[in-house]
């Protein structure tokens, strides 16, 4: 059975049967592993929250190349006036702690949850100008560490602004020219949706509408090939990938973890993994490294069922591997 059939069969084994469409990569020093059931190499995943690890990334480069300094905050580039939401710093949103919402509430979290629920409608089809609007309008909390969808929006936006772009081109001429990743982008609706851009399902299998929106995109707009994201994680492991100082932990964020620019750090049988996940309407996503033994797995599901822990096993077996 060649390495592929024995990944696929694996990643199957620890997913179950909830997902029939998924695609895996696993990375060790010299070899890299891709496979998949129900769909090819090329076909593109909602990678979900995920993106927000990309931002994360794109904002450590645009820190270390000066085009924002390490006090900049919210008003600095985004035409927000004087209110609450301008004083907020980039540095606080990379790390959750900007005192933002998860979601405001004039976005009507509920009314969009259950139009989920029931429809599989898309609850994040926001232009730029409506997140502006909303976060003109948003009351600001005490800076304690809280995961907010909302923040890495504005945050993506910020940065890119900061560069005099927009943030779908921003990760384009940044992480895709550079790292070869395509397909790997950032639809705003879903006519920019690719040929091969699979369709999700929830965990009982119904059919969701994709998450597609300008406003979207830093907190988890993007969409990417298993190929593309074994391609950003060889990079990552060989420290070549814009942005690398986003992996290093920088604060405590929940039990046991910390966290970089989006990035988590947690210790795993006594080995430091750093990880995002992400889960939209219908995918979920998960990558890992552990970078002192050079590996890497990521796990892509066309099914919004969970893939956290099969994320960390699979890693942790293939670490066991190679250091045999």
């Amino acid at each position: 059975m060649e390495a592929s059939e024995r990944l696929a069969a694996r990643v199957q084994d620890l997913l179950g049967p909830r997902h029939p469409v998924f695609a895996a990569a696993t990375l060790t020093p010299g070899t890299v592993t891709v496979a998949g059931r129900g769909a090819d190499s090329q076909a593109d995943f909602e990678i979900a929250s995920v993106s927000k690890a990309i931002t994360g990334l794109l904002y450590a480069e645009g820190l270390a190349r000066a085009e924002f300094g390490a006090d900049a905050v919210l008003g600095d580039h985004l035409p927000l006036g004087d209110t609450p939401a301008a004083g907020v710093s980039l540095a606080s949103l990379s790390t959750h702690r900007s005192g933002l919402p998860r979601l405001p509430a004039s976005a009507h979290p509920w009314r969009r949850t259950i139009a989920l629920w029931r429809h599989g409608t898309n609850p994040y089809g926001e232009t730029l100008d409506d997140l502006l609007e909303q976060a003109r309008g948003v009351r600001v909390g005490r800076p304690l560490p809280r995961y907010s969808n909302f923040g890495f929006e504005l945050l993506g936006h910020a940065i890119a602004a900061a560069e005099g772009t927009t943030y779908a081109a921003l990760v384009r001429d940044r992480l895709v020219g550079p790292l070869d990743l395509d397909p790997f982008y950032v639809p705003t609706s879903t006519a920019d949706l690719r040929p091969g851009a699979l369709s999700g399902r929830s965990a009982r299998g119904r059919t969701r509408e994709a998450w597609t929106g300008e406003a979207l995109g830093p907190a988890g707009g993007i969409r990417a090939s298993i190929e593309a994201m074994a391609r950003l994680a060889a990079a990552l492991l060989a420290g070549s990938a814009p942005g690398m100082a986003a992996l290093n932990p920088v604060a405590p964020f929940g039990a046991g973890a910390r966290i970089g620019a989006a990035w988590i750090t947690v210790d795993v049988d006594g080995r430091a993994i750093t990880w995002h996940n992400g889960g939209s309407g219908g995918f979920r996503s998960w990558l890992g490294l552990d970078r002192a033994a050079g590996t890497a797995a990521v796990i892509l599901s066309a099914t919004a069922a969970a893939v956290d822990a099969p994320g960390f096993r699979l890693l942790t077996e293939l670490t066991a591997i190679a250091a045999e």
